[in-house]
């Protein structure tokens, strides 16, 4: 049983005095007590000293009140004898006003608070059963009193403000006559009527009947019993006094009324919260609330129980013979008497009833295997009240996951380690080692490493617990056998929650590295960085913590990955393409029995062990006959994929494992280094180039094909290395058929042609001058040093081709007309001839009519290409090369393109010329006759206006006495802007 209150009997009536207690009145260092005689004894009620059973709440094994030793609890310091005409019934103070109220012979007095004279009686107040006072701070920062008293029907109000008594007295009547009088806030009370309740609010004087069950209320004329019909509650009672209702404030928004044995928890504006009741066998003579306990006086037992408002359950009965009152403290409507004593009272002894530290009482219900009374005690209290909370709660938690768990109630454990955060290999220990591994407590350490308190069917508390505790210990009962089968399962996918959730946690402050993100423990929320210290069992993080976080960070994936296996294995795979920190050899061995070597591979790549992903893909790739065990790893895709991703810092590893791919299937092996991606482009292209020779020189030029044309590759080697292949390749002339000598010799003039990184020289040396399929290649190589003379000559007498030979002379014309500026559209041959450089036309046109031996002049082509070309060539010069045998007839297009191209230059410049002049004329009409001119803009008549408004359109400051500027647009600006 918990010892939340130790009881310190303070005031004991001598036997020679016939007097009898009949109210006590509590504040400050002052006790009260009004005598059935009339006289007010006023007692000094003295601290007990340090280190004392009553200051430390410790209590006998009984919870029976215990004799003070030593100083005295009280000191009396005077007594009123004719404080009253008959016993005094009631007391209350209004501080404030520094007056003291009593109910005595059914009317209120008043009475100085110092001296005790009385001062007034209430004269409305006669007939008066009970009152009630309030105290709170207004809205306007004024203390205001309220006094409630009950009149037969009647409900009359006093109230003070800031000590001074108000003038208005309110009167609400009721239906029937009031016995009991209770404050819900401070401007709300609750009333027990004969048999009903009501919700009374003082300001609109509005009343609520508060429905209930059986006795507690209902409509007119209905009566009932919890536990029987109609009218038998009231039935029970004949010929004896009924039980008085009853009402408790717990906390600030919620009541308590109790009427017989019925309860009814209610808020503040009088609606059901819906709880059970509370099991009382006997009906209380009181009630109260000290928090967090509600207390019920049974005088018919002579004890007062103690228990837990949110559970019910009874938590510590305490015998006091005879007593028949309580005394909570005086305190505001909305305040509740936190870690205040309250007085328990009979006709002839005083109690005073001292808390225990909540510290303690935790622990006692913790010890006592009550662990779900300790998290509702803790839940009740706040931070002030209990030494670091958060970390108890948790702890107490915990525990109590581990019990659920022994219970094998697996989603109510899971959910609780979930909510606290628990350290996962807490959790994980439970289970055996199938899912936990080393890590199982049942593999390794037995159960010594569970937590001391962890509660068992033997030690549960059981001849002192109350029906309410009864049941908790049958909850408590473990069930003793291995977890296995069915059991297993249903525990195992509801560790899978709590794994993702833990490893959801650590990713935030985890790179996939296993490092602490930067900046990571500064962005995170102070809840978010309490869960995540939960995970590691500390209360915050530092980066000294990184091995531990990764550590467990480890032991949750791997589990996470054994538990997939074990409940749904298709969601391991998801797991591995994602960043996990999965014990590698556990996988392995995991997924090897299963015959899971796909998801192997996918877990190698993830952990970046590549070698083993590629050394288990050759296994099953490389072979003749697919292997039933891994079918979709058969032939070389997969490897191809797999090294397409790896990065080109892994050159060396995918060289090594490239090869068998490229021996078995070329066309897909060259995917490696030739596919549109940009580990593929990004590879070093050197190494790849010398592989791909040793393995097959078909690869290799595929490879230089592939850099230089789409990947725009400048190296030169590259280029030089292409140029020589192509150039073997035409010597060695090992073609199949002369369509595929034809498409390589194109590709290599092509290249020739478009290259510009590699050395003509060099080309120029590997081209023998006797082989006719590399005359054209020699021509452009030449052609690229500038050897143009020696290009032609091959064009004209190697290859006798003059369609060849003149294209080619237009290219060269081109580039050289193209790279000199000319304000020209076409040059003016005919303008000083003597002074013109040949052109290439002129070249070719000397090799045919004046070739070297043994060849012959060719006056077809020479004339063909004077003919089209004539005005290309200086006239002298040309004129110069003709033979004189030859017939000027022949020339006759010649001529004709030369004064042709003569007359286009002269009206060319007659047709400039008259545009300028044109142009001069328009620009002249403007300047003169700017006014009659679209866009002339006043002409030499031009004029701003210049206002006080007018800003400078750079600087946006008025002109003033400044020079201006006017722009032809019209706009106005200051000079110095226009330097500036």
């Amino acid at each position: 049983m918990l010892s939340a209150f130790s009881a310190q009997s303070i005031v004991e009536l001598k036997q020679r005095d016939k007097s009898k207690i009949e109210s006590v009145l509590a504040y400050d260092d002052r006790l009260l007590v009004g005598l059935n005689t009339g006289s007010l004894r006023i007692y000094r009620v003295n601290k007990p000293p340090d280190g004392s059973s009553e200051q430390n709440g410790e209590g006998t094994g009984e919870d029976r009140p215990q004799s003070q030793a030593g100083p005295k609890p009280v000191d009396l310091l005077r007594e009123q004898e004719k404080f009253a005409k008959y016993k005094v019934e009631q007391l209350a103070i209004v501080k404030e006003a520094n007056i003291l109220l009593s109910l005595s012979n059914s009317q209120v007095h008043i009475h100085n608070l110092k001296s005790y004279e009385l001062q007034e009686t209430l004269a409305k107040a006669k007939g008066a059963s009970t009152f009630a006072v309030a105290t709170n701070a207004d809205e306007d920062g004024s203390t205001l009193s309220r006094l409630a008293v009950a009149v037969k029907r009647r409900l009359i109000l006093w109230s003070w403000r800031d000590g001074k008594l108000s003038p208005e007295v309110t009167e609400i009547p009721l239906v029937t006559g009031i016995k009991s009088l209770t404050w819900a806030t401070d401007t709300r009370l609750i009333a027990g009527l004969n048999s009903s309740y009501v919700l009374v609010d003082t300001q609109t004087s509005a009343i609520t009947d508060i429905v209930g069950p059986g006795s507690i209320g209902g409509a007119a004329g209905q009566d009932g019993g919890r536990f029987s019909g109609a009218g038998v509650a009231g039935m029970s009672y004949l010929g004896m006094s009924a039980p008085p209702p009853l009402a408790t404030q717990l906390g600030k928004k919620e009541m308590l009324l109790a009427r017989d044995i019925n309860t009814l928890f209610i808020d503040t504006d009088g609606n059901s919260l819906g709880r059970r009741q509370i099991p009382w066998s006997v009906a209380p003579e009181a009630v109260g609330y000290s928090h967090p306990y509600l207390l019920a006086l049974q005088a018919a037992k002579g004890t007062l129980e103690v228990r837990n408002p949110e559970t019910l359950s009874l938590l510590q009965t305490m015998p006091l013979p005879s007593a028949n009152q309580l005394h909570m403290p005086q305190a505001d409507a909305n305040l509740a008497n936190v870690g205040q004593s309250f007085l328990v009272l009979s006709d002839r002894y005083i109690w005073r009833m001292i808390s225990q530290e909540y510290d303690t009482q935790v622990d006692t219900l913790v010890d006592r295997g009550r662990l779900d009374e300790a998290i509702s005690l803790m839940n009740m209290l706040d931070e002030s009240h209990l030494k670091d909370k958060d970390a108890r709660m948790r702890d107490v938690k915990m525990l109590k996951a581990q019990q659920l768990f022994d219970q094998r109630r697996y989603r109510d454990s899971i959910d609780l380690f979930t909510e606290v955060s628990a350290p996962p290999e807490k959790v994980i220990q439970m289970y055996p080692p199938f899912i936990a591994g080393s890590a199982s407590a049942s593999a390794s350490k037995g159960t010594e490493d569970l937590p001391e308190s962890q509660p068992s069917s033997e030690g549960a508390p059981s001849r002192q617990m109350s029906e309410g505790s009864v049941a908790d210990q049958g909850d408590m009962t473990a069930i003793d056998k291995p977890l296995e089968g069915k059991d297993l399962k249903t525990a195992s996918e509801e560790l899978r929650g709590f794994l993702v959730d833990a490893r959801t946690a650590l990713k935030k402050v985890l790179d996939t590295d296993g490092r602490l993100k930067p900046d990571a423990l500064n962005k995170l929320t102070k809840s978010e960085m309490a869960d995540i210290a939960a995970l590691i069992g500390k209360k915050s993080i530092d980066p000294s913590d990184e091995a531990h976080l990764l550590q467990v960070a480890k032991l949750v994936d791997t589990t996470l990955f054994r538990v997939y296996m074990f409940v749904s294995p298709s969601f391991a795979g998801p797991l591995f393409r994602i960043d996990n920190f999965c014990d590698p050899d556990v996988v392995n061995e995991k997924l090897i029995e299963a015959g899971r070597y796909n998801d192997l591979v996918d877990f190698f790549y993830g952990k970046k062990l590549h070698r083993q992903a590629l050394d288990l893909l050759k296994r099953f790739g490389d072979v003749d006959h697919a292997d039933e065990a891994a079918p979709q790893l058969e032939g070389s895709r997969r490897t191809i994929a797999y090294l397409q991703n790896l990065p080109p810092e892994m050159i060396d590893l995918i060289l090594q494992f490239a090869e068998w791919p490229l021996r078995r299937t070329p066309e897909l092996g060259m995917e490696v280094f030739m596919a549109d991606t940009e580990n593929a482009e990004t590879l070093p292209r050197l190494p790849v180039l010398q592989y791909l020779e040793k393995i097959d020189k078909k690869l290799a030029v595929r490879y230089l094909e592939h850099i230089i044309r789409e990947l725009n590759d400048t190296t030169p080697d590259f280029h030089q290395r292409l140029v020589q292949v192509y150039i073997d390749g035409l010597k060695a002339d090992e073609f199949e058929n002369d369509d595929e000598r034809t498409r390589w010799k194109d590709k290599t003039l092509d290249f020739l042609k478009i290259s510009k990184y590699y050395q003509p020289y060099k080309a120029l040396g590997q081209l023998p001058k006797d082989n006719p399929n590399l005359y054209e290649a020699r021509a452009i190589v030449l052609s690229n040093m500038g050897q143009h003379k020696q290009a032609l000559d091959i064009y004209v007498f190697q290859l006798q081709d003059a369609e060849k030979a003149e294209e080619y002379c237009n290219q060269i014309y081109l580039i050289e007309t193209s790279s000199v500026p000319t304000t020209q559209s076409r040059p003016a041959p005919m303008v000083n001839p003597e002074d013109a450089a040949p052109s290439i036309y002129h070249t070719l046109l000397s090799l045919y009519l004046s070739p070297p031996p043994p060849h012959k002049p060719q006056w077809g082509p020479a004339l063909n290409i004077l003919a089209k070309h004539g005005a290309r060539m200086p006239a002298s010069s040309t004129l110069n090369l003709i033979p004189e045998v030859l017939p000027v007839k022949e020339l006759e297009a010649y001529f004709r393109g030369r004064i042709r191209s003569a007359n286009t230059s002269v009206n060319e410049g007659r047709i400039v010329a008259g545009l300028r002049s044109t142009l001069a004329f328009a620009e002249e009409a403007k300047l003169r006759l700017g006014a009659g001119v679209p866009g002339g803009n006043a002409g030499r008549n031009r004029r701003v206006i210049v206002t006080e408004d007018r800003v400078c359109g750079v600087c946006y400051k008025r002109f003033g006495g400044s020079a201006i500027k006017v722009l032809p647009d019209n706009t106005v600006i200051h000079y110095g802007c226009s330097t500036t």
